[in-house]
């Protein structure tokens, strides 16, 4: 195997160098040291682009400005403000996790990584993130953006075991690590795979380690990786850092049942609670089929039907699954008394304080838009 180039000399003074002077320092969690802060950033931006999170991130601080008030609240609630930051499970074990803060440790988060990793939904790259920010423990992070530039300034080849690989750049973290300026050092990492060195067409030009980038030294206009059909230890061109085939996306479609009582007073729609598995585990949706008849001959067990129409497809692309929904309402007169295990009616504002789907949110969101020049215009005088 070729051996590991030994990376950009002074590595760590350079990058901190450059965060000081083109890094950024305008984030809102960057506003003090407060570990809830923190926390809620470094969940939020799992696997979500930060344009996405500063969107959340006041709305959901605004709604549960500190651990005490999340832990308080229901779950509901934290998915609902959740809702279309997608990978739901980030939001039940952030509520879990503040539960666990407040019973456990008095409502005051730990200061140490290893003892924040042993909370819910805080993994070791996390809790060191956390640990370094608020506390200025010495410890390592390897995010994806950290994974991208450790593996491109220092030749760090992918490796057919994803362990392997993983064990390779931890060490290398840890080894990196600065005797000071911690905070400067972590953040930098952080900031230039998320702004130069990024997964595809990279700004190499302003990188600090253009010069000696030991994949750029190593004569690649691109990140190597290893590529398995050629051997073990060949190497290949690739901005990607790994070699291991990308997903290829799936396709599904479902008929989306928009149940509406016609008795109601308001607008009142039939929704299910999703099981703990597949797309959008625990939040509440409309009942999803894989066909028209499917749809309707659920419908019958909740009253009886009056009418039926479909409105048009929508598209709605999940992590590696691309949803085609097609909602289909029907007009419905519910039997007395009839209820299903996992099943209400709600109140459309009712509805849309609970925690749903992105697509399923946007539908009722419209409708209840729609609606309301109708009613204003039937409650007018004549």
């Amino acid at each position: 195997m070729q051996p590991h180039q030994p990376g950009p000399q002074h590595f760590a003074e350079r990058l901190v160098d450059w965060q000081r002077c083109h890094g950024r320092h305008d984030l809102p969690w960057q506003d003090g040291t407060d570990p809830y802060r923190v926390w809620l950033s470094e969940i939020m931006l799992q696997q979500t682009q930060v344009s996405v999170v500063l969107r959340y991130y006041p709305r959901f601080l605004q709604r549960f400005p500190s651990v005490h008030a999340l832990a308080a609240a229901s779950e509901d609630e934290v998915l609902a403000q959740w809702s279309g930051l997608g990978y739901y499970r980030r939001a039940r074990n952030l509520y879990r996790c503040a539960q666990q803060i407040c019973h456990e440790h008095g409502g005051v988060f730990p200061r140490t990584a290893h003892e924040l990793q042993q909370l819910a939904g805080i993994g070791r790259s996390t809790a060191a993130a956390i640990a370094v920010f608020c506390f200025g423990e010495h410890d390592a992070i390897l995010d994806g953006n950290v994974k991208r530039v450790l593996s491109r300034s220092h030749a760090v080849p992918a490796s057919a075991s994803k362990a392997t690989e993983l064990r390779a750049l931890w060490n290398l973290a840890q080894r990196l690590l600065p005797n000071h300026d911690i905070q400067a050092y972590t953040q930098g990492l952080m900031d230039l795979g998320a702004t130069v060195c990024k997964p595809r067409n990279p700004c190499c030009p302003q990188c600090p380690f253009q010069s000696d980038c030991s994949v750029r030294q190593a004569g690649f206009d691109a990140a190597p990786r290893l590529d398995a059909a050629s051997g073990p230890h060949s190497w290949q061109p690739d901005w990607n850092t790994s070699a291991r085939p990308a997903k290829a996306r799936r396709k599904q479609s479902w008929v989306l049942l928009w149940a509406k009582d016609v008795q109601a007073d308001s607008d009142t729609i039939w929704l299910e609670r999703r099981g703990a598995t597949g797309i959008w585990p625990g939040l509440w949706c409309l009942p999803l089929f894989g066909s028209h008849e499917q749809a309707l001959r659920h419908a019958a067990q909740l009253g009886v039907l009056s009418g039926h129409r479909l409105h048009p497809v929508t598209r709605h692309a999940l992590s590696h699954v691309d949803l085609q929904l097609e909602p289909l309402q029907v007009s419905i007169t519910p039997i007395p008394g009839t209820r299903e295990a996992g099943g209400n009616w709600f109140a459309l504002p009712a509805a849309l304080a609970l925690g749903l789907p992105a697509p399923v949110r946007k539908l009722l969101q419209t409708d209840a838009n729609l609606s309301r020049p109708q009613d204003a215009q039937v409650a007018a005088p004549p």
